[in-house]
């Protein structure tokens, strides 16, 4: 008897054009490093009142899809997952916050024992990005859906490209005052996320939500940098606006991604002594709307 293995694993997607119907043609495969994409459902229970204590009904409710996609994230692969994250579409190369959903059937396919678990009306709720030492740009994609079916037919595939992850050695990391940052070398990590709070809008007489519902585009993210001297502690002391922008690339030198967070505000920098190594301070920052750049979150790619 065959279970399925990880290793015969693979994700695809293709773009929807009505939200929850997966259209005609060819799937793409996504490289991915794990996912936790799952079919939920909600729990309706009676209420009456029994002598002996035992109910009597249990019954599925409403139904929706979710879970996380990791990826070691590269050019050109994830870009339709930006556009999702973000609302928005790239123009010349350049990605901001907008206000247009982008969904995804995804499927989810078991090769060794021939099962392909599809999901449909897929959009990025969340997206997180950490940069550190000697890591690849590890990259999550929290994702909600509309439904789930499983059968047997795996989608004809489009393979993705060649290129490698980008890594936290092959690119840049500035900060400074507003549209003035420079370049500093001190920096131990940086996370960031972005957040749309999608949620299911359920109705009578359907299990399944005909729409998802959707927030504000909350950017947040914490820099860890070496305690050097007071300047970055300044900035949170004082309540200056500053702008970051960090840049990410692979090997090949060739293929920059820079993430502009045009107007920040640092909410905190700890310091602590956590034994006899360097101290490093901890600033959790939001990224916030900028005039100039119309966006609380830049992303530029190469063509």
């Amino acid at each position: 008897m065959a279970f399925a293995q990880g290793s015969r694993s693979s994700l695809s997607y293709i773009v929807e054009s009505t939200f929850g119907t997966t259209p005609v043609g060819n799937f793409i495969n996504l490289p991915f490093s794990t996912h936790s994409l799952n079919l939920t459902k909600d729990r309706v229970s009676g209420t009456d009142i029994q002598a002996d204590r035992m109910p009597r009904v249990d019954r599925h409710g409403n139904r929706q899809v979710g879970g996380d996609i990791a990826v070691d994230l590269r050019k050109g692969d994830y870009d339709p997952f930006l556009e999702a994250a973000m609302l928005g579409a790239w123009s010349t190369d350049v990605l901001k916050v907008g206000t247009t959903p982008k969904f995804f059937s995804l499927e989810d396919y078991a090769a060794d024992i021939d099962q392909a678990r599809v999901f449909t009306g897929m959009t990025v709720s969340t997206m997180g990005i950490s940069l550190a030492p000697n890591q690849m740009v590890t990259t999550t994609f929290g994702m909600v859906g509309k439904n789930m079916t499983i059968g047997q037919t795996e989608k004809t595939q489009t393979a993705p490209s060649t290129n490698a992850p980008f890594d936290a050695y092959s690119g840049d990391i500035a900060i400074g005052n507003v549209a003035s940052s420079s370049a500093v070398a001190i920096v131990t990590a940086l996370d960031f996320s972005i957040s749309n709070s999608y949620a299911p809008t359920f109705v009578i007489g359907d299990d399944s939500a005909p729409s998802l519902e959707y927030g504000q585009a909350v950017v947040e993210g914490t820099l860890s940098a070496y305690f050097e001297d007071a300047s970055l502690i300044t900035r949170f002391i004082d309540e200056v606006e500053s702008e970051l922008e960090v840049s990410v690339d692979d090997p090949t030198g060739a293929n920059p991604y820079t993430f502009l967070f045009p107007r920040i505000k640092i909410n905190g920098a700890e310091v602590g002594v956590s034994g006899q190594e360097s101290r490093v301070i901890t600033l959790p920052f939001v990224a916030l709307y900028d005039t100039t750049e119309t966006s609380n979150l830049v992303i530029t790619r190469t063509s």
